[in-house]
């Protein structure tokens, strides 16, 4: 994919088996983390706004990270996606869903991955026309028995289970025929990112590339 291109939601979600979910509290880190990611074969790379230096990294990445495409996590409000937008942001991810953050969202150009766990609130996206979507918090909202579950009414929704993913039940998810990837924390761990041990995030990256996925 040509990531210089206007993206989708689609296209996010089928560039790499894993998003990353990343937490930065050092804008000095963002840039070599990124970079360190995007070696290991990880593009979209999801920089939550947990810390007060979020928006400083994801500025960061997208000014001097040419290869990855920055996105924004845990977006709840439309300032939110407006912030981020701003910041360089290619694509916005949110724990929820509203109308106020997707309009906001269409507004700023960003493609959403609005967060859902029920029947309802995917409905509620669908009506605003989403259809990729990310179901949190995966493992405790039901994990892969309810996505087959929602295999049946939902059958035209794609989905990015996060929360409680990990390397070790990854795959079960990318077995599903209706999950495109997974987002997950565990290719940045804190310790390594504190050490700055980027050899060790890299090698995460590459064995995630390594997943296989029923849907791509």
């Amino acid at each position: 994919m040509n990531i210089s291109e206007k993206l989708s939601a689609l296209q996010v979600m089928r560039d790499a088996p894993v998003i990353p979910v990343i937490v930065l509290n050092d804008v000095g880190q963002a840039v070599l983390l990124a970079r360190a990611l995007v070696a290991g074969g990880i593009r979209m790379l999801e920089v939550t706004l947990r810390t007060p230096q979020a928006l400083a990294c994801i500025e960061a990445i997208a000014r001097d990270v040419p290869d990855a495409v920055v996105g924004a996590g845990t977006v709840r409000t439309a300032a939110d996606a407006q912030a981020c937008a701003m910041a360089g942001a290619r694509f916005a991810v949110s724990p929820g869903y509203t109308h106020a953050v997707g309009q906001a969202c269409r507004d700023a150009g960003l493609p959403l991955l609005p967060g859902v766990a029920t029947g309802s609130e995917i409905m509620m996206a669908q009506e605003d026309g989403l259809t990729e979507l990310k179901f949190f918090p995966a493992l405790q909202a039901g994990g892969t028995a309810m996505l087959k579950a929602w295999g049946g009414p939902f059958g035209d929704v794609k989905f990015c289970p996060t929360g409680g993913v990990s390397m070790a039940n990854a795959a079960e998810f990318l077995a599903l025929p209706n999950v495109v990837c997974v987002g997950g924390s565990w290719l940045t761990p804190a310790d390594a990112v504190a050490r700055g041990d980027w050899a060790q995030v890299t090698a995460l990256a590459q064995q995630a590339c390594g997943l296989v996925r029923k849907e791509v």
